[in-house]
């Protein structure tokens, strides 16, 4: 869905603009009438890959959500410098082809790698604190991003050819490539470990049953059956289950967080927070004609916003997870310095030191892109992934209101206001400190409210990321049955049991054993080693219990 949205929204550009040029009409842009049309389908793609993605990488990698989150988004920060590169490489300088490029590429790369998205079997004991592969695809992606940085800033005083272009192109491929190396090898490693211990052979012991028969157990009676209940039933039960949540950490209802107090905490600060800082990237231009920088430096600034932004949202990603796992340091609170640092940009524009807006950029590029891992993860955490597809996408709704609210009913309006005090209403440029420091003004004090409310959310959850929030992660997969083709576990096991009583043979229900199962497979021949000694145990004096150990694990079959 989300590649035929993406298809539909450039098509929709694209196509009306070539039939035109190719009958020798007039060649411009499609009617702004059409325009919402595109966002719609525009939007909703993208909408689509990313919850996909996040959501599936989040559900296989628990333990390390952080780290995930913050690679994904980081990356996703730098794919329209990857596409720059990649047009420039296909297709030239030409704007018209650039929509159509926009609107064949991801669609495809979609469709060929839409099977490897996909939520694995979790093994906690392999994937918990592995985190070697995670700092490979970091080194990685920094590398991608000083190369497409030093790229970026060369083709702006350095005429290339398409050639040039096409081995620019060339290279940025090969390093999108690269972590591809890093799981085969991590998948090799397995594979011998698994080889390995497979080397060993196992010990088989046979434990003497107790002579004591069990009794049959007493039949049960058939349970009544509980009447349906109504629809207006449902509705009141669904209406008091939404005011009762769960504890922190379990999954919630779409429902218990939408109308929880840490979600509505979150969703202001973010609403102050991404709103501020995307109001400042939105407005650069013209923030720094203001000013009085000049063109290649505003140039500058935008490279810098991207790369910052990049930067932010790895930085934020790793860091936290770290920092939380050793030092149970709270995500929230990260989230709470991140916006107070945000203030700290908005106040350079603001007063408009001299030469500051470098570092502004600095600042609002890098706290704009962590905010967006951190936000992500907390949801994650404090409402549990069941519905956490849903979850992610209402948490960035708060992006479009905060930026309609401080961009256009505050920045713009105030900007217009100040453009007609300086020019009248015949030119709408305005120029100078004042232009948009009333505006900044509202915005640091609006994310500075943001921060101070998010504190409220730490102190909420201060006992919970004290706790060891991935436990339920490990214990889930404590006790486990062992499939023995595929090496699939599941918990609590009743075993089969026999008992010999002179032809027949009967089956009794009441004595379990449970199955713990480390290794990570069972050969076929070992399965039919413990059939042989369960039915010698059985024919030598009754039911026996046959105990496997294999390396450090052991398993508890009745016969």
């Amino acid at each position: 869905m989300g590649c035929a949205s993406l298809r539909l929204c450039h098509e929709f550009v694209w196509l009306p603009h070539d039939i035109s040029c190719y009958h020798g009409s007039y060649c411009g842009p499609t009617g702004m009438d059409d325009v919402p049309l595109h966002v719609y389908f525009g939007a909703n793609s993208q909408a689509f890959a990313n919850t996909g993605v996040l959501v599936t990488c989040v559900k296989n990698f628990p333990e390390s959500r952080g780290i995930v989150l913050g690679l994904l988004k980081g990356l996703l920060g730098l794919s329209g410098v990857i596409f720059t590169q990649l047009y420039l490489a296909i297709y030239g300088n030409d704007s018209k082809s650039l929509v159509l490029l926009i609107a064949w590429l991801p669609a495809a790369v979609s469709i060929v790698f839409v099977y490897t998205i996909r939520i694995m079997p979790y093994n906690s004991s392999s994937q918990a604190r592995n985190t070697k592969p995670f700092f490979c695809f970091l080194y990685i992606s920094i590398g991608l991003a000083v190369f497409l940085l030093i790229m970026t800033i060369v083709q702006k005083f350095v005429e290339f050819s398409h050639s040039s272009y096409a081995i620019s192109a060339f290279i940025v491929t090969l390093i999108l490539f690269l972590p591809l190396a890093v799981v085969i090898k991590e998948q090799v490693k397995i594979l011998i470990q698994t080889n390995k211990s497979f080397e060993t052979p196992p010990t088989i012991t046979i434990e003497e049953p107790s002579l004591i028969p069990n009794p049959l157990p007493s039949p049960s009676p058939s349970p009544k059956p509980k009447p349906k209940p109504n629809s207006s039933s449902k509705v009141t039960s669904c209406i008091t289950n939404m005011f009762k949540p769960p504890a922190m950490g379990d999954d919630y209802s779409i429902l218990q967080a939408l109308v929880s107090i840490d979600m509505i905490i979150l969703f202001f600060a973010s609403l102050c927070g991404i709103g501020g800082t995307l109001t400042a990237i939105d407005n650069m231009g013209q923030i720094g004609q203001s000013l009085g920088y000049p063109a290649k430096s505003i140039n500058t600034f935008v490279s810098l916003i991207s790369i910052w932004n990049y930067a932010g949202r790895v930085t934020a990603g790793y860091v936290s997870e770290i920092v939380l796992s050793k030092y149970k340091f709270p995500r929230p609170l990260a989230l709470s310095l991140v916006l107070f640092l945000a203030c700290v940009g908005h106040l350079l524009i603001a007063f408009g030191v001299p030469q500051s807006l470098y570092l502004a950029s600095v600042i609002i590029g890098f706290t704009f892109g962590a905010q967006w891992p951190l936000l992500f993860a907390i949801i994650s955490e404090v409402f549990g992934l069941k519905y956490y597809s849903t979850l992610i996408n209402f948490g960035s709704v708060s992006s479009p209101i905060g930026l309609y609210i401080l961009n256009v009913r505050v920045t713009g309006h105030l900007y217009d206001v100040e453009a007609r005090k300086q020019n009248g209403h015949n030119d709408q440029t305005c120029t100078g400190v004042q232009c948009f420091k009333l505006s900044f003004i509202i915005i640091t004090a609006v994310t500075a409210l943001g921060a101070v409310v998010s504190l409220i959310l730490v102190w909420r959850t201060r006992k919970f990321y004290r706790s060891d929030i991935y436990a339920k992660f490990r214990e889930s997969e404590a006790v486990v049955e062992m499939d023995g083709s595929t090496g699939m576990a599941l918990e609590g096991v009743n075993m089969e049991k026999i008992e010999k009583n002179g032809v027949n043979e009967r089956q009794a229900d009441e004595e379990n054993a449970d199955l713990k199962f480390i290794s990570p497979k069972v050969s076929r021949s070992l399965e039919l080693e413990f059939r042989r000694q369960a039915h010698a145990a059985t024919f030598a004096g009754g039911c026996g219990t046959v105990i496997a150990a294999h390396s450090a694990s052991h398993v508890d079959p009745t016969c």
